[in-house]
C-alpha cells in the first residue's frame, strides 16, 4: 500500500470541507492504524491539524500515550505544534511531501527537532515525489478561498 497516497485521499477529504488539504496517516508493522485530515474549519478547533487527529486515533487504537515504531506519512511539513506533538508521542519516523516554508516546524522557523534538548527525534524523510501534487494542492486551495474574499 502506498501511505503517502492515502494521505493524499485524506487531504482531499479536508478539501470537501473548507480545510486547508493536509492528510496524515501513522502506520505500525505496515499497516494503517490511524487516519487524519485537517479539521480546524470543520470543528472549529485550531489544534485539529491531520497529524494531532492522527496521533489522538492512533494513541485511542494502540491505548497507549506513546507511539513507539510507528510512522507518520503526512502531506505537508508538520508545524511546529505538530512536530512537538509528534515528539511526545515517540513517533519514529516521520515522512513528508512538501515543505512548508511559512508554517513548517521541522526544516523551517522553530526547526523543533534541532535542539538536542528535545526528548524524542523522530528520523524525518522529504518525498520529493509529491512535492508538486501536494503544493498544486495547496495553490488551487488558497487561490479559491483568495477569489472568494474578493
Amino acid at each position: 500500500m502506498n501511505f503517502m497516497n492515502q494521505a493524499f485521499i485524506l487531504a482531499n477529504k479536508a478539501l470537501a470541507h473548507n480545510d486547508v488539504p493536509i492528510g496524515a496517516v501513522i502506520v505500525k508493522d505496515g499497516k494503517i492504524i490511524a487516519r487524519g485530515e485537517n479539521r480546524v474549519q470543520k470543528s472549529k478547533n485550531p489544534t485539529l491539524h491531520a497529524e494531532i487527529v492522527a496521533i489522538n486515533k492512533a494513541c485511542k487504537k494502540l491505548n497507549s500515550k506513546f507511539l513507539d515504531g510507528c510512522d507518520l506519512y503526512v502531506t505537508l511539513e508538520p508545524c511546529s505544534m505538530c512536530a512537538t506533538a509528534i515528539s511526545f508521542a515517540r513517533i519514529q519516523n516521520v515522512y513528508f511531501a512538501a515543505r512548508d516554508e511559512k508554517g513548517g516546524g521541522i526544516l523551517h522557523n522553530a526547526k523543533i527537532f534541532d535542539n538536542d534538548k528535545h526528548l524524542w527525534k523522530p528520523n524525518i524523510y522529504e518525498m520529493p515525489e509529491y512535492t508538486e501534487q501536494s503544493a498544486q494542492m495547496l495553490k488551487q486551495f488558497f487561490a479559491q478561498l483568495r477569489n472568494k474574499l474578493s
